[in-house]
């Protein structure tokens, strides 16, 4: 008898129990789920517009007679990517307090508690804040975005380079030459240098031997510069006609003279490429050559003053 009292007495505390979880599913338990899934379609949607933006903009640009992207489009695009970021994590943020709430949880209770974790994460996490800091002012002080060919110098001297494929709010994605993606935290990098800022300048060296005729070897650089600048192929990537700013260096049995070229962003590299088969060439017509044992060497030069002052020291 007292068995039989004993089993109807866990039955029915068992469906009490049974009965509060299905009256708190069918209420807090239900309002939570929505929360969250509408939570998660809010970030979706985000997202979603994020990409269509980047979309838009890839195709109005590929559609367009530009050869590159303008520096209000690339700043929109990061601008873009950081506050979508930033709305995710704000959509976040207020699912999990509604959540604690409809849990009963006193969020003014988490006062002490809460401080006790943020000074916890201010001292595990400075990294993090760090990064997001930097970020920050990498977007609002447009030092580079979307597309753009960049140098980054991170911290302990090691070098970045490649062209921005993501930036946020902590990190920076380049993909290098070779295919390969780099992801630099924004509070690690030292100093920025933009290749691609406006405009950008193609400097090839040409070493020529001592006994050349260095008159001979600049007018034959200023015609080159004047035929490159008229083909149809590369007329449309620089600014300006090509031009040699003379003798930068002397050795013993060579003179090195800098030609430079003002080019569309990021394109100098293709025009240094060209231009120095083209000096190649120009020079041998006139019997000179290429210094024993040296390369006509092509690259980017710095850009917008930066660059100025590189060739005013060339030239002294």
């Amino acid at each position: 008898m007292r068995d039989a009292a004993t089993l109807a007495f866990q039955d029915g505390a068992t469906q009490a129990v049974l009965g509060r979880f299905y009256v708190w599913m069918a209420t807090n338990g239900l309002e939570i789920l929505i929360w969250i899934l509408g939570g998660l379609l809010v970030i979706r949607f985000i997202r979603w517009a994020a990409e269509k933006y980047a979309s838009r903009v890839e195709s109005q640009f590929h559609n367009s007679d530009l050869i590159v992207q303008t520096e209000d489009a690339k700043h929109r695009r990061a601008l873009v990517d950081v506050v979508a970021w930033t709305l995710i994590v704000i959509v976040a943020i207020i699912v999990i307090i509604r959540m604690l709430g409809i849990l009963g949880v006193p969020i003014t209770g988490l006062t002490g508690p809460g401080a006790v974790i943020g000074a916890a994460l201010g001292f595990g996490a400075q990294r993090v804040v760090q990064d997001v800091l930097a970020g920050f002012f990498v977007v609002a002080e447009r030092q580079y975005g979307y597309g753009d060919v960049v140098s980054l110098t991170v911290t302990g001297n090691g070098e970045a380079n490649g062209t921005v494929e993501d930036v946020t709010l902590r990190m920076t994605k380049l993909r290098t030459g070779d295919g390969e993606v780099i992801t630099v935290p924004n509070g690690q990098i030292i100093k920025a240098t933009n290749l691609s800022k406006d405009w950008a300048r193609a400097v090839v060296d040409v070493p020529v031997p001592a006994e050349a005729d260095i008159g001979l070897v600049n007018e034959t650089l200023d015609r080159v510069g004047q035929d490159f600048f008229e083909k149809p192929r590369w007329h449309d990537l620089l600014l300006d006609a090509p031009s040699p700013l003379g003798v930068i260096d002397l050795e013993l049995d060579s003179v090195t003279v800098r030609m430079v070229a003002r080019t569309l962003p990021g394109k100098q590299f293709e025009v240094s490429r060209a231009l120095r088969i083209s000096i190649v060439r120009a020079l041998a017509r006139e019997g000179i050559t290429v210094a024993p044992g040296r390369d006509a060497l092509a690259g980017g030069g710095p850009p917008a003053t930066l660059a100025d002052q590189a060739g005013g020291n060339g030239e002294s």
